[in-house]
């Protein structure tokens, strides 16, 4: 049933009159993103999506499909009519399920259009001010000491924020129990109210509790410190050599898509990945603005799920 219904959209990528593809878009763009409102991919998508929206002449709609670490959104734009009028804000949590999960209803990479990447950005690992943990160093020190005595919460089992600090766990030589939240907001406020001690988040998530003091970083997932808080280490500073991770957002649509419209959507996101505000922006939520071609999506994509097949394997992570 699969393989007929997207030979099905190929075809009907084919037959695409051209004058159908000059008079799109004939309606607001449904973006679709996999998390919760106001979350780091919602953010990402309306940033974008606005900009884009002045070229295109047409409003894109960003709607929150969340759940099942993003992979419920993945799936919705997969079975979408590949008629350029529902686009996926997919983010690194599209690789992540593409190794994580056992069956999907959608193959990762062929399932869709790739267009464009928007951003990359590392995670930061949080607690709040009166934490015992003065550093990461600390938090590793109390899990190798009492095996899942030291929770971390996220934005939901299958996330990139999970396996991130699964690889931690792995490359630490420790167990951290990990909690899942529905959404980063929900992660969040459980730090905030106690309930849990840390927190793996993206930036966009935590920096207004950070700047207002109300939350503090312990570390940063990439391999460089973020000249936004250059005082914050990364994880590989405090211990644990080599570690490096990095997220990623960009843009598809569902496999069959005309390419005349493919071009047109990647030629507006790299128009508005030049404008100052935007790259701003994403430069604040602790982002590099980054576009790419569909082709160099498609293999970045491809190598993230390998990467990710691997670390769930050494890690020796239960596929779901």
């Amino acid at each position: 049933m699969q393989r007929r219904t997207f030979a099905a959209a190929g075809l009907a990528a084919a037959c695409w009159p051209a004058a159908h593809a000059q008079s799109w878009p004939a309606r607001p763009i449904k973006a679709v993103q996999g998390f919760a409102t106001g979350g780091n991919a919602d953010t990402i998508a309306r940033v974008v999506g606005n900009e884009m929206a002045k070229g295109l002449g047409q409003a894109l709609v960003v709607e929150a499909v969340a759940g099942a670490g993003g992979t419920l959104a993945s799936g919705a734009v997969a079975r979408a009519a590949p008629d350029g009028h529902t686009l996926l804000l997919a983010t690194g949590g599209h690789a992540v399920a593409g190794a994580l999960y056992e069956k999907l209803p959608y193959k990762t990479v062929d399932s869709f259009q790739m267009v464009s990447t928007i951003t990359f950005f590392p995670f930061l690992v949080v607690t709040a001010p009166g934490s015992k943990f003065r550093n990461l160093s600390d938090a590793i020190a109390a899990a190798k000491a009492s095996p899942e005595s030291v929770a971390y919460g996220t934005a939901g089992v299958g996330s990139t924020h999970h396996l991130i600090g699964e690889l931690l766990s792995k490359m630490a030589g420790v167990k951290l129990l990990h909690v899942p939240f529905r959404g980063d907001s929900a992660a969040v406020t459980a730090l905030l109210g106690g309930e849990i001690p840390l927190i793996i988040a993206p930036p966009t998530a935590v920096l207004g509790q950070l700047k207002a003091g109300k939350l503090r970083a312990l570390a940063i997932t990439g391999a460089r410190r973020w000249p936004l808080m250059p005082d914050v280490p990364t994880i590989a500073e405090q211990g644990v050599a080599g570690y490096d991770v990095s997220s990623w957002a960009g843009w598809m649509l569902p496999a069959g898509t005309p390419q005349p419209i493919v071009d047109r959507l990647h030629a507006e996101t790299q128009k508005a990945l030049q404008v100052d505000a935007v790259k701003a922006r994403l430069e604040e939520m602790g982002g590099e603005a980054r576009g790419s071609t569909p082709q160099e999506m498609a293999a970045m994509v491809a190598a993230e799920v390998k990467k990710w097949t691997q670390v769930v394997a050494e890690a020796g992570i239960a596929r779901l």
